[in-house]
């Protein structure tokens, strides 16, 4: 599926198999971004087998400026149980550096809002970096939101192993 936008030349399309290793350069160029390259353990082939597999975890859309992938979005289904319906978390938005400021990255999420529009859905939400300030100043931009008051809380790797055993 490959949908043309209002930006000339620019256009918006679902990822295929083929191009695990365009996301993944994204990937890796956004944690670079973060200061996160070293927490990068993601692969072609881990991303083949979460995104592509007989049951997908996450949807990934990329945009194509004059047909060449600059950027992509990757999000999945949340739920909220205040309203009894489902949401879109945005995992990643990313557009190349040389390429921002074009109204690219805007693009992609107002992709996506529509898309949870048209659903039904109540929210899209997603997570920022506190030091992010040109993100932040531009999700404000938008209307966007910050949830004062929650904080993001992570069981990962030997924490999370260690609390598993405690189930038995």
């Amino acid at each position: 599926m490959k949908i043309e936008t209002l930006i000339e030349n620019f256009t918006i399309r679902t990822a295929e198999v083929a191009d695990c290793k365009v996301i993944l350069t994204f990937i890796k160029e956004l944690a670079e971004y973060e200061k996160l390259l070293h927490e990068v353990e993601a692969s072609e082939q881990t991303l083949k087998d979460s995104l592509f597999s007989e049951k997908p975890f996450a949807k990934v859309i990329i945009g194509e400026f004059d047909n060449i992938p600059v950027g992509y979005a990757l999000y999945f289904n949340n739920f909220s149980t205040f309203t009894g319906r489902p949401g879109i978390y945005l995992e990643d938005l990313y557009i190349s550096p040389s390429l921002r400021g074009k109204g690219f990255g805007k693009c992609l999420l107002a992709y996506l809002a529509k898309l949870a529009h048209d659903e039904n859905y109540t929210r899209v939400e997603w997570s920022v970096l506190d030091w992010n300030k040109p993100s932040i100043d531009f999700y404000r931009s938008i209307g966007a939101i910050p949830m004062d008051g929650w904080t993001v809380q992570r069981l990962y790797g030997q924490a999370l192993e260690d609390f598993a055993k405690e189930f038995n």
